[in-house]
């Protein structure tokens, strides 16, 4: 598996690109599968977990296009094979999203139960519920969710889902499902991230009829058939918060391209309170800041959004662990989402933990070792405290990094940083 070497200590300037946001690009991968139209979608960020879907859907009997310049092309007029099988599915949780454009479109899907970072319970039974609400027959046997319309419907039928807690991918498979179903559906207590909002406007441009996304109550007024469009995946707000909380520690000067600040008001809010200086800029956000040692720790807690990401905990730790003071983290959304806590205390980091609550002291300085990421964003934790840690640092395990982030070492190298990527 291969490692990233980083030498810590360089401050970070000039410019990077922000990527497309995977979790965006991937719901608009299932959402081509709505249509016997071509799909073209631009700024598909170069990911594992993309290339993954992109097997999938092939697998189905979709013809599916990857360029270099982020471009995908995707014809699912030839769609056979309404099934997500476990052996492409078991890394990416994801793939549940699936479930919703089949079963609108052929009335039927089986999907395998999903996989991914093992940070905590994501239960699909959201998505059961509200498949079920829209007329949906489902079981789950043997690992799979088999769901198929009732025998003499032709499409699902429009219905009030509420449920029991905000759920991203849940609301994107209601929101691509209710597309195509008869009648009007209504979603209450839907998530309001601005990739939902963005998989909501590639629906309109296919021809869907959606109000009221990036609110809680989204209304979908279903349509017989959708048609064939053209879409540009939006930026990736957790990459761009990353970056912040990379400049933030290391210190620097840098502007992140195509970055949308209006994304992100809670994590800039706390950089702000902790003493960077952040600023929309046009096409983009400039973050400036005097390094990790000069700022204040700030503590937080992670809700839905528009609130803390949780997607956004790790990195900020990684900051809080370099700054001036003693603040406290509480995660709210996944149990088991402090597993970089021993990684960083292997740096020199002083955290406490108990629970869903982490305390952390901020200490004058890191010293590099060897780490080993455990999920998506704790490489991200890992990668930003070795940019400050003096000496070497080595994160192990980074596929985990690979699946959510577009080049990363060679974007920090762009800007300053001293790390390289060492095949196994």
């Amino acid at each position: 598996m291969d490692k990233l070497l980083i030498r810590g200590g360089r401050t970070l300037q000039g410019e990077v690109m922000v990527s497309g946001a995977k979790n965006a690009a991937l719901p608009e991968l299932c959402a081509a599968l709505l249509t016997a139209e071509p799909v073209t979608l631009l700024n598909v960020p170069q990911l594992q977990d993309v290339s993954t879907m992109l097997k999938l859907i092939r697998n189905m009997g979709v013809a599916a296009e990857r360029a270099d310049d982020g471009t995908v092309r995707i014809d699912a007029s030839a769609l056979n094979s309404p099934e997500a099988p476990y052996e492409l599915v078991k890394t990416m949780r994801a793939s549940v999203l699936a479930l919703g454009p089949l079963l609108a479109r052929f009335g039927e899907a089986t999907v395998s139960l999903p996989g991914g970072c093992a940070i905590g319970s994501r239960p699909v039974d959201q998505h059961i519920k509200g498949m079920a609400a829209m007329g949906a027959e489902i079981v789950v046997e043997h690992g799979y969710i088999i769901a198929k319309l009732p025998a003499g419907w032709k499409r699902l039928k429009g219905a009030r889902i509420t449920t029991d807690m905000v759920t991203v991918t849940g609301t994107e498979n209601f929101l691509m499902a209710a597309a195509l179903a008869e009648g009007e559906t209504v979603l209450e207590n839907a998530a309001q991230e601005p990739e939902i909002s963005d998989l909501a406007e590639m629906l309109i441009a296919m021809g869907a009829k959606i109000e009221g996304h990036g609110t809680s109550r989204i209304r979908i007024q279903g349509v017989e058939r959708l048609h064939g469009c053209t879409h540009r995946v939006v930026a990736d707000r957790i990459e761009a918060g990353t970056f912040l909380c990379a400049v933030a520690a290391t210190g620097g000067d840098v502007v992140l391209r195509h970055g949308r600040a209006d994304h992100l008001d809670a994590v800039i809010d706390k950089l702000r309170e902790a003493g960077v200086t952040v600023e929309a800029v046009d096409g983009g956000i400039r973050v400036q800041s005097p390094g990790g040692g000069a700022l204040k720790v700030q503590g937080f807690r992670t809700t839905e959004y528009p609130g803390f990401p949780t997607d956004m905990q790790a990195q900020f730790m990684a900051l809080n662990c370099i700054a001036q003071g003693t603040a406290t983290v509480t995660e709210t959304i996944f149990e088991n989402r402090f597993m970089h806590v021993n990684e960083l205390m292997r740096l020199g980091a002083k955290i406490q933990t108990d629970g869903k609550v982490a305390v952390i002291e901020g200490v004058p300085r890191l010293s590099g070792a060897t780490v080993m990421a455990t999920d998506l964003r704790a490489s991200a934790s890992l990668v930003i405290a070795g940019l400050v840690a003096d000496g070497e640092t080595m994160v192990d395990r980074i596929y985990h990094l690979d699946r959510g982030y577009d080049c990363m070492e060679a974007k920090l190298r762009g800007i300053g940083a001293d790390i390289e990527r060492v095949k196994a």
